[in-house]
């Protein structure tokens, strides 16, 4: 049961430090997500990957959490086991995916090798990236569980929008740097060690957490033992999965949260050659334009979590999101708007969309599912995510392969293919068009069954 005073979580400065720890923890995972993203024209021009094999590599974060189901037993580990151990799991987990990245992207050792009928080096890079994809996802819903943990009935949405824009700076980090670091010291591979490193500290960072969490749970202990008021001992139990999978407005912001993501976070893994090839950028700086999505989601995500913890309107926010990435994705589409301000504008209103839509989301869930599954109701919704953010880079590389070689140019001397990219940009509209759908579906869902998603978070 929640206490109401005298807790850790009820110091500003306990609960707001944790959050700084966690998020900084997440900045570190993020980065390494999508470290990779502006390298694309390097690959092909110096480890002579094409689209289908970056594709295969991109699809491989989410392998071992949908086949494997690594997430949802990772979601139930964390309602078993508690934040701490699982964290600690999930950032051990981390490390070894990327170090095992690492070493394939930068080794010679591979060369000349086939599995499976494609390069050694790039089954190798998708296994690590695959046992990266397991640790991050579980570590998200970690941290979204310690969010509430602290939160629940005080800046709920505000502390899940300061969270996630943490991680967009690990994403804009990512866009932004990694190409000109790795022309800067010479190797496709240097950007990855700097992630290496940065991740070693995150999870540092959250051993240091697992300190203060503990020292929470002994106060929550102590004052319900004060106030003779017994603490709800129920755990998680196997069976409460089908209580989570009946209830529709799961459902909903499950398939929301899949369609959505798919319209954004395989965008970026395409949308720094999409600004070479539509938009004639230099590629050492064209990761600079889709960077600005990520870091204007530094302050707006905040912001729109804010309104929704003070005003509510929570559904409202989703479909408002959804509509704008729905006419962004539209308008990249079109082959005619090619101008470099075009695109830095349409990824203004993508960070605008992209804001909206998470800082309501998220906060939702634990106003549709009980708190003690909660661990496990945010991983069946990654889980679904994770179909998505495997299956949509795949789809959008194939897709590039077979149907948009536009030509080729001779990029210091080797010869790459270029790409018109109005079909892929099609289909992400697609994606936000069904987004929007389940968004109204939602909202109903909510009028009817009367969960609070149009209202305030914080209870005056």
């Amino acid at each position: 049961m929640e206490t109401v005073t005298n807790t850790l979580r009820d110091s500003k400065v306990a609960r707001w430090s944790a959050l700084a720890v966690v998020s900084f923890t997440m900045l570190c995972g993020y980065y390494l997500t999508d470290v990779m993203a502006p390298l694309k024209p390097m690959l092909e021009k110096e480890l002579l990957w094409n689209s289908t094999e970056y594709g295969f590599f991109t699809s491989a974060y989410g392998w071992f959490n949908v086949f494997l189901i690594m997430l949802i037993l990772g979601g139930i580990i964390l309602d078993k086991k508690g934040v701490r151990f699982t964290g600690k799991m999930a950032t051990i987990t981390m490390v070894t995916g990327t170090a095992i990245k690492f070493w394939a992207i930068s080794t010679q050792a591979l060369d000349g090798i086939e599995i499976i009928g494609m390069k050694a080096q790039v089954v190798i890079a998708a296994l690590g990236y695959a046992t990266f994809g397991v640790g991050v996802e579980v570590a998200g819903i970690t941290v979204s569980k310690i969010i509430v943990k602290w939160f629940k009935g005080k800046e709920l949405a505000l502390a899940m929008g300061l969270e996630m824009a943490s991680a967009r700076i690990g994403t804009g980090l990512a866009l932004f740097a990694s190409y000109p670091i790795a022309i800067w010291l010479g190797d496709v591979s240097k950007p990855i060690f700097l992630g290496l490193i940065l991740l070693c500290i995150g999870m540092i960072s959250f051993f240091i957490y697992a300190l203060k969490d503990k020292k929470l749970d002994k106060s929550v202990a102590a004052e319900a033992a004060i106030s003779g008021i017994a603490q709800d001992e129920e755990s998680f139990r196997i069976a409460d999965i089908w209580f989570i999978i009946r209830n529709k407005g799961w459902w909903y912001i499950a398939i929301l949260c899949v369609l959505f993501y798919s319209a954004v976070f395989p965008f970026l893994k395409y949308a720094s050659d999409l600004m070479v090839n539509k938009f004639g950028v230099d590629p050492l700086v064209a990761g600079s334009i889709p960077a600005l999505l990520p870091f204007g989601t530094i302050l707006l995500t905040p912001f729109f979590g804010n309104l929704y913890d003070r005003k509510g309107k929570g559904a409202s926010i989703m479909i408002l999101g959804s509509v704008l990435i729905i006419g962004v994705h539209a308008l990249f589409s079109i082959p005619f708007l090619n101008f470099k301000p075009v695109a830095i504008a349409l990824i203004i209103v993508l960070g605008i969309g992209f804001s909206l839509v998470p800082s309501a989301m998220w906060p939702s869930v634990p106003k549709i599912i009980p708190e003690k599954q909660l661990g496990t109701a945010y991983a069946l919704i990654f889980w679904v995510q994770n179909w998505g953010l495997m299956g949509v880079p795949l789809l959008i590389g194939w897709v590039l392969d077979k149907y948009c070689i536009s030509g080729s140019k001779l990029v210091d001397g080797v010869n790459v293919p270029t790409y018109n990219y109005t079909l892929p940009m099609i289909i992400f509209t697609c994606f936000g068009l069904l987004a929007l759908l389940f968004a109204f579906l939602l909202k109903a869902e909510d009028k009817k069954k009367g969960y609070g998603l149009e209202l305030p978070n914080i209870k005056n």
